[in-house]
């Protein structure tokens, strides 16, 4: 009889190719796992030996999952996940009244906190332990969840859980404004200082971007003032230093309350603005449940039409 092991892969490369593959990087699976950059390279490059297809795409010294790598990524995560739960289950170390939200850091100050409170009122019997950051989920070193970030921004092997809608459109403060003809037209924008938001990599839209979405690709901007901080930038706005580009999810309170305005007329909706991620088998507790259920129905009250 046929041992039931044979068809497996060697098991020694499925570790050190699940978390690559979730962070999308050998140097940040080679940290988490307390191993060498090599290391990891070997051991995936024996995985790729034994499957016979490339899982990474190998390019400017940073690696990308093929198509067959993200989805035999899932496929590992899953069964490992599920491993590591039942083990913790058998150790009574299951903390099922604990959910552990990533949010991205811009998110969670202007939109998450003052909403929260409704979902504490709604499930008391739930703690959320909130974890922050300016970096997407994939370099994010502690377990969670349920994460909220940008679409577009690197995810690894998390599933997708929902997406929901957004807009963006110029912002400034009432106090940069003064003594201007109101609305500006798009045509003003390049005499003005215009505030930028650049990370890397570029997974972010930016001035060029949203101006070519508006049809005026034409317009040649300045330098202006950059930042690596959205928040940052958010606070320079307010502070009358220029015009930045903002999302109305982390924006309208600040209009609302008057330390905003929107000095142009035109916006760009986007229907899929903000993903929604889980931990593979996270979704089977009852905390991330609730969790998820509560974020799709705040998000949809929020929802912008398109």
């Amino acid at each position: 009889m046929d041992s039931p092991t044979r068809p497996l892969p060697p098991l020694a490369t499925l570790r050190p190719f699940e978390a690559a593959a979730r962070l999308e990087s050998f140097t940040r699976a080679a940290a988490e796992l307390h191993l060498t950059q090599a290391a990891i390279s070997r051991q995936i490059r024996l995985l790729e030996e034994d499957l016979g297809v490339t899982l990474f795409e190998r390019r400017h010294r940073r690696v990308f999952l093929t198509r067959e790598g993200r989805e035999f990524g899932r496929t590992v995560s899953q069964s490992l996940e599920s491993i590591a739960s039942d083990a913790q289950a058998l150790r009574g170390e299951g903390r099922d009244t604990q959910v552990v939200l990533f949010c991205q850091l811009c998110e969670a100050f202007y939109w998450l906190m003052p909403r929260l409170d409704d979902f504490n009122r709604r499930h008391p019997e739930f703690d959320i332990k909130l974890a922050t950051s300016t970096r997407p989920i994939t370099e994010f070193g502690e377990p969670f969840d349920v994460a909220l970030q940008t679409s577009g921004r690197p995810s690894g092997t998390h599933p997708l859980a929902l997406t929901a809608a957004d807009e963006i459109f110029p912002v400034c403060s009432p106090a940069y404004l003064e003594g201007q003809t109101e609305p500006l037209s798009l045509d003003d924008l390049p005499d003005h200082r215009l505030l930028h938001y650049r990370v890397e990599p570029a997974d972010w839209l930016e001035w060029p971007d949203w101006l070519r979405a508006m049809g005026r690709g034409d317009l040649v901007l300045g330098e202006g003032v950059v930042f690596d901080s959205y928040p940052l930038l958010l606070q320079a706005t307010v502070a009358g230093q220029g015009i930045a580009l903002g999302w109305r999810r982390t924006t309208q309170h600040l209009i609302d309350r008057g330390e905003l305005v929107r000095p142009v007329a035109e916006s760009l909706p986007q229907r899929d603005a903000i993903a929604i991620y889980t931990r593979r088998g996270a979704s089977r507790r009852a905390a991330p449940r609730a969790l998820l259920t509560w974020l799709e129905e705040r998000l949809k009250d929020d929802m912008v039409p398109t």
